[in-house]
């Protein structure tokens, strides 16, 4: 079977692995995402995937804690991410390679660019912790980042809804969903898509961003083979 893609970026939110418990882990909903990263693995796509910490801490509501050590902490909600969808990768028979920018060597590998090109080129799927390992740096920025260094064709932001509106549709029923954008529009709108660091590293790097509703994971095996879904944000 024909997929557009060779190499992709996925980002996954911690929320989206919470499920609709809101907090932690849901298995269920891990294994249903793992099962079409393995479908794409099949059919020969190298993946990389940024997990995200928000189903264990958000930075951002720490309150008076120091900004550095909140950041800290949401990485290490990460690493809980990143090792549970490699647990259920290899379970459901994927060969796996977990890699954090913060060293914790009995856990995981440091992430090493080359290291991790090395283990798509041989069919692994690399998984990505600890965001940037340094702090006020969202894990969008994260994902831009890593697909710029491992030159993925693509960036996959899988999230609760299904692509890009002009203002929430959970709070506005008549938002209007756009299925292209560029990022200046997303820049100049303030659409909120990705944070602005994120958003300049996909423009200055010419990394196109598809934006879709994980709640159907089978859009990830869907978006590879170039069918229609979500929002596609262009450079």
């Amino acid at each position: 079977m024909a997929v557009k893609y060779k190499r992709i970026l996925l980002k996954l939110s911690g929320e989206a692995l919470a499920g609709e418990k809101g907090f932690g882990l849901d298995y269920e909903v891990i294994r249903s995402v793992c099962r079409s990263v393995k479908d794409c693995a099949d059919l020969g796509v190298e993946i990389g995937i940024v997990v995200g910490g928000g189903n264990f801490w958000r930075g951002r509501s720490s309150g008076s804690m120091d900004r550095t050590r909140a950041d800290h902490i949401g990485m290490l909600g990460t690493t809980m991410n990143a090792l549970a969808v490699a647990d259920v990768l290899e379970e459901l028979g994927c060969t796996v390679r977990v890699q954090t920018a913060i060293i914790m060597q009995q856990i995981a590998e440091p992430y090493i660019r080359n290291k991790a090109v090395r283990h798509l080129e041989k069919g692994r799927v690399v998984i990505f912790g600890c965001g940037t390992g340094s702090p006020f740096f969202s894990t969008d920025t994260t994902a831009s980042l890593r697909a710029a260094e491992i030159e993925a064709e693509v960036i996959f932001k899988a999230t609760m809804v299904d692509g890009v509106y002009d203002k929430d549709p959970h709070k506005f029923p008549d938002a209007v969903k756009y299925d292209t954008l560029t990022f200046s529009e997303v820049l100049s709108r303030g659409l909120g898509v990705v944070d602005s660091t994120a958003a300049s590293m996909c423009k200055d790097n010419r990394i196109p961003l598809l934006v879709f509703n994980i709640q159907r994971p089978e859009n990830i095996l869907d978006a590879v083979k170039g069918e229609q879904v979500g929002t596609m944000v262009l450079a």
